[in-house]
């Protein structure tokens, strides 16, 4: 045991002194000519740090903060595909040292612009995000996907016409940079979307043409495609989903063989690529947060209560939000550090950022935050990496 505790003390140092040194490397790399096709499979072939196995330096870059991922991943093409893959967020969790920061869709005072900004847990701000690419759209789709933010397809104006897309474009929040990937064999906008078991789902919305969609596909980001799946029974649009135990939930929004909003709960089981119903969904949903393994929903007839889902019994129950005032001012929802964040959508005296404790003792769940973002939030994803 002794000698384990010096060995990641040893380990430790190291990923200390080469942190130290990584703007430099990076600048001296950006400098130097172009790699040619034999120095780049040499690059790749050689060791991640001299003298050191490919295990032992992995764990030395995943100790590294944050905020160095960038400045890393310029150093040389092996860090910088480590630091995309998979593997490295693995590490990071084995090794204790996955941060967990909110990002969160502001919109300015004036309603003409969005950006995204980076908070955590105490509020503080982190990186500038760069603008996403494509045009500005509405009705689009954000899941996180190992530690990296999916933007996929909605609604665009061009030339005073709307157009659905099919565009997919990924936010690597450890490189802070932007790509696109393949896009989805359905242009859609308003539809549901969810991360189940390391995959991607989007179902229903609209199409090119307006018309109301039964299709779904799945994303696998292993070989970047799209594969459509079973579609639902019926067509259905403005809904959301969520991911419980390995399958997934779709509910809410409107469905072409119902009056009014739909109750009905669409699951789709990937292990019998087969879906089923249940009858007692949510409906017109306005914010929704999955945390742990319960659903917290604002429904629009309710902007005073949460209305939280436990998929280990299908239950419902309420619980009063402790804010008075007009029930037209809603919120939008986050999740950090376990806890459920309400951002309200209008500034006002007594609207704060609240924060609910589902794990809290009764009576003490609710409390006041300090995370304020900038701007009115229109959406907001957690990201650990």
């Amino acid at each position: 045991m002794p000698g384990l505790v010096c060995r990641k003390k040893r380990l430790a140092e190291s990923s200390m002194c080469f942190t130290d040194s990584v703007q430099q490397e990076t600048t001296t790399h950006t400098k130097s000519n172009p790699f040619s096709t034999s120095q780049i499979t040499d690059e790749f072939l050689s060791p991640i740090l001299p003298g050191l196995p490919d295990d032992v330096a992995k764990y030395c870059l995943a100790l590294v903060p944050r905020s160095n991922f960038p400045a890393m991943g310029g150093v040389c093409k092996r860090w910088r595909s480590f630091i995309q893959s998979k593997e490295f967020i693995t590490v990071r969790k084995l090794s204790g040292m996955l941060e967990e920061w909110l990002y969160v869709l502001t919109m300015d005072s004036e309603g003409k612009g969005s950006c995204w900004e980076v908070l955590d847990c105490l509020g503080q701000k982190h990186r500038e995000v760069p603008p996403m690419p494509g045009p500005v759209k509405a009705g689009f789709g954000v899941v996180v996907l190992n530690g990296k933010l999916l933007v996929m397809a909605g609604y665009s104006m061009k030339d005073g016409t709307g157009h659905a897309s099919a565009d997919v474009y990924q936010y690597d929040s450890c490189l802070n940079g932007w790509s696109k990937v393949t896009n989805m064999n359905v242009a859609r906008y308003d539809f549901a979307c969810a991360e189940v078991n390391g995959m991607v789902y989007a179902v229903g919305g609209y199409g090119t043409e307006g018309e109301s969609l039964s299709s779904a596909e799945v994303y696998n980001p292993d070989d970047n495609k799209w594969t459509l799946i079973d579609s639902l029974r019926r067509p259905r649009w403005g809904c959301f989903a969520c991911g419980f135990e390995g399958k997934l939930y779709v509910m809410g929004g409107r469905s072409s063989f119902t009056i009014g909003n739909s109750k009905c709960v669409d699951v789709y089981n990937p292990e019998r690529h087969s879906w089923c119903e249940m009858k007692n969904g949510c409906v017109m949903v306005t914010a929704h947060a999955v945390l742990g393994k319960q659903l917290f929903c604002m429904e629009w007839k309710n902007q005073r209560k949460l209305t939280i889902f436990n998929a280990e019994d299908n239950t419902w129950k309420m619980v009063p939000i402790p804010v008075t005032g007009s029930l037209r001012i809603g919120f939008r929802f986050g999740i950090l550090d376990g806890k459920l964040l309400l951002f309200s959508l209008e500034e006002g005296p007594g609207y704060h950022t609240l924060l609910y404790d589902p794990n809290a003792s009764p009576g003490s769940e609710w409390q006041t935050s300090r995370i304020k973002p900038s701007g009115l939030c229109l959406c907001s994803v957690t990201i650990k990496a």
